[in-house]
């Protein structure tokens, strides 16, 4: 995949370099060109960087989203461990356990503005590779757990925090590489979600069946530190991003670069239409979206079938996620990415109130799980769009200069939304008088169905506020 950035040839001798470049603008005029002449990266340095960009980050998003997304074979096992006596999960109930998985996908994006702050003050590859270590630390620590907390502070805490930190290094990274096909490569990349979810919750399950659960913990601790630590070393900012970051940083004072310091969104950008409606879009898309991955093998259950055509869900609705992911993210560079955020988030809630919500009301019959395994397609096929185009929607939105700060804030009003949504979409499947059967889950259909038209009406204001250029004249292109 080639990269569509004007690069610079200094690529090969690394970041000092670039630091030393970035700061000689105060240079004669005739000096400052004769850089910017050595400056430019050849179009063959700037194909492979971008190939291994994405190579790197898809594997970062394989491995930590995916065994996130794979959390479901251990609540299965944790649930069923709650009713024998002498288990860390002794008598513990389901939401309960199922805040363990809930705390970790919560937490990836919760900490954004923290671990892009941390990229651009230090290092990207340093950043995701400490997170790798914190990843496969909190597996291992797991292993080791004899109380429900133990888990939920580990597998829990630690797991979403080493997540984070890779996974947000990948999403920010590597949309700068990119121009006219970043659609098609944050596709890509993000679909290692949806292919690490596939492969890892068998996997988990047969070291569970050969091995045992702690050993599965620390067999998997092990393979992602590897796996983590090999793509971390690849992380890098595109040479004009970091040109740029290099001189932000040179304009501060040292205080504050603390570990602590976020970066700040201008407040020129914060308080425009578009931030508003792009932060609304972001948090009801987000409050909905995990909640039929989650329950999806619970959900199944009401419809008759086994705990393992359950799973066999999960992994139907992850490969659709993948190659949704990258199918459209493709047609995206093409039709507009805007337009595509669009129409993605408009066609998942009309799939979920067309197809879920119907398939409560009719109970378990052979129409309810057609309308279902429909969902499951569907639903995994678009809905997950919206989460490979949302990084690519603001640098078109707000410009390459504020993504990386815009990029932090959103995705942690995402993780909070995340927080509490799901829990709240797991609540409602109490308030029926039948919650084993499929009426059950009826609020909780119409919950997610409402909160996805919310997105789909906030993502259309976005296109709109996209229209109205500099001057507050409205523009009348389509593609964007």
């Amino acid at each position: 995949m080639a990269s569509d950035e004007q690069s610079s040839d200094s690529a090969a001798v690394g970041d000092d370099q670039l630091v030393r470049l970035a700061s000689r603008r105060s240079q004669p005029p005739i000096e400052v060109a004769h850089v910017a002449s050595h400056q430019t990266y050849d179009a063959a340095t700037s194909n492979r960087k971008s190939i291994i960009i994405v190579a790197s980050s898809f594997t970062i998003i394989f491995t930590c989203c995916g065994l996130n997304f794979a959390f479901g074979v251990f609540q299965e096992l944790y649930d069923a461990m709650s009713l024998q006596p002498g288990t860390p999960f002794t008598g513990a109930t389901p939401a309960l356990i199922d805040l363990i998985g809930t705390i970790s996908i919560s937490l990836m994006t919760i900490g954004a503005p923290f671990v892009v702050a941390w990229a651009k003050h230090f290092s990207p590859r340093w950043v995701s590779f400490i997170g790798g270590c914190i990843f496969a630390l909190s597996l291992i620590l797991a292993s080791f757990g004899t109380a429900l907390w133990h888990f939920e502070l580990t597998q829990g805490l630690l797991l979403g925090l080493g997540t984070s930190m890779p996974y947000m290094v990948a999403v920010t990274v590597a949309p700068g590489w990119f121009t006219t096909h970043r659609g098609l490569a944050m596709g890509i990349i993000l679909a290692g979600t949806g292919v690490g979810g596939v492969v890892w919750a068998p996997v988990i399950k047969a070291m569970i069946d050969s091995l045992g659960f702690r050993n599965a913990l620390r067999v998997s601790g092990a393979i992602s530190f590897v796996l983590v630590s090999a793509s971390s070393a690849t992380m890098a900012w595109e040479p004009q991003t970091l040109a740029r970051i290099n001189a932000e940083n040179a304009s501060r004072a040292g205080h504050l670069r603390g570990i602590l310091q976020v970066p700040l969104i201008d407040w020129h950008v914060a308080k425009t239409r578009k931030f508003a409606a792009q932060g609304l879009g972001a948090i009801f898309q987000a409050a909905a979206y995990y909640t039929p991955v989650f329950f999806f093998a619970s959900y199944a259950g009401t419809l008759g079938y086994s705990a393992t055509a359950g799973a066999n869900f999960i992994a139907l609705s992850n490969a659709c996620n993948a190659i949704g992911k990258i199918v459209i993210g493709y047609f995206a560079d093409r039709l507009g990415r805007l337009n595509t955020l669009f129409l993605t988030t408009f066609i998942s809630a009309a799939i979920t109130i067309g197809f879920w919500v119907p398939s409560t009301v009719y109970g378990s019959t052979d129409d309810s799980r057609g309308l279902f395994i429909s969902f499951a397609i569907f639903y995994g096929l678009f809905a997950s769009a919206y989460v490979s185009l949302f990084p690519a929607s603001l640098i078109e939105i707000f410009g390459m200069q504020n993504f990386a700060s815009v990029n932090g804030v959103l995705y942690m009003v995402r993780g909070m939304a995340t927080l509490v949504g799901t829990p709240v979409a797991g609540a409602l499947i109490h308030s029926g008088s039948s919650a084993v059967l499929p009426h059950g889950y009826v609020n909780m259909a119409i919950l997610v169905s409402v909160l996805l038209f919310a997105a789909s009406v906030a993502v259309f204001w976005i296109r709109i506020e996209a229209m109205v250029g500099p001057s507050g004249k409205m523009s009348l292109k389509w593609r964007m």
